[in-house]
């Protein structure tokens, strides 16, 4: 299994809010088993076939292996804590704007519980004909041997979709998120990618801002054999500017487009100057 499969049991935390409502829907129809939903003050009612609880708690005869969390930020630390403290081994947030001290907390207690915890501020996780968490469109993916993992959200999907139309295909999507703390990292979804039998080759889509892609291309050059092609957005920001995504800051030179690009060169990563050469690039390898 990378991650999810077809038979991983899923719940929605806020699966009555109007977010929570479409996307498990949308999940449904992809072949995701969401097995239950938690509304407090919801429970005994049903939205989409899917039974609602008022707690986590209740959801446990269900078996569930992951949560998606969609609630307003002030209460995203709440949900994911009582997710983690229930057992939940697969923690995904969509919710943006959650304050980075809740972050904080809900990653060092996901690390302590020995739970993944994808996002927040992400778009989630696709394994194409197996499952979906998240908020992907599902008419983008084909199967097939291309893994992609993502700092961008809309730009996810581009890249997908143009992988797609270029007959490729793909095997696992990961929406890591654009909030200056995350969950999962570029070099933890590259390690999983690395050890995938049904990857081939890999997709990094960076952007401005910390060092997480630069770290991934070290571990890359070290370690994966797998064919890796790159794409950093941003490369027009001037230092100190804060662009959509909260973690897209570049300060005194660390950061910046440049010294990623040039990270991922370093590591042998082929790097794509617009989104749409990456399917030339995938073929060329």
């Amino acid at each position: 299994m990378v991650i999810i499969n077809k038979d991983t049991n899923v719940i929605v935390q806020g699966i009555t809010g109007h977010q929570g409502a479409f996307h498990s829907a949308e999940m449904i129809k992809f072949g995701t088993k969401v097995v239950a939903g938690v509304s407090p003050g919801k429970g005994n009612t049903q939205i989409n076939g899917v039974k609602v609880f008022n707690t986590v708690s209740e959801t446990l005869d269900y078996e569930p292996y992951a949560s998606m969390i969609s609630v307003p930020a002030p209460y995203v630390k709440d949900a994911a804590l009582e997710a983690i403290d229930n057992g939940i081994k697969l923690i995904y947030i969509l919710t943006e704007h959650v304050p980075v001290h809740d972050t904080m907390e809900i990653a060092h207690q996901a690390k302590r519980k020995n739970a993944m915890l994808i996002g927040p501020n992400s778009p989630g996780i696709t394994v194409v004909s197996e499952s979906k968490i998240g908020i992907m469109p599902n008419h983008i993916f084909k199967k097939g041997n291309v893994a992609i993992a993502s700092r961008s959200g809309t730009l996810t999907y581009e890249i997908v979709k143009a992988v797609t139309d270029a007959g490729f295909g793909e095997s696992t999507v990961v929406g890591l998120g654009g909030d200056p703390i995350i969950g999962t990292t570029f070099s933890d979804i590259i390690k999983i990618y690395n050890d995938d039998n049904e990857t081939k080759q890999i997709v990094l889509v960076g952007e401005i801002g910390g060092s997480e892609e630069e770290k991934a291309a070290a571990y890359i050059k070290k370690y994966v054999k797998k064919p890796v092609v790159g794409y950093i957005t941003g490369r027009s920001a001037p230092p100190g500017k804060k662009m959509g995504h909260a973690g897209a800051i570049i300060e005194k030179g660390t950061g910046t487009a440049e010294s990623k690009i040039n990270a991922f060169k370093d590591a042998g990563i082929k790097v794509a100057d617009y989104p749409d050469d990456i399917p030339e690039l995938l073929e060329k390898l």
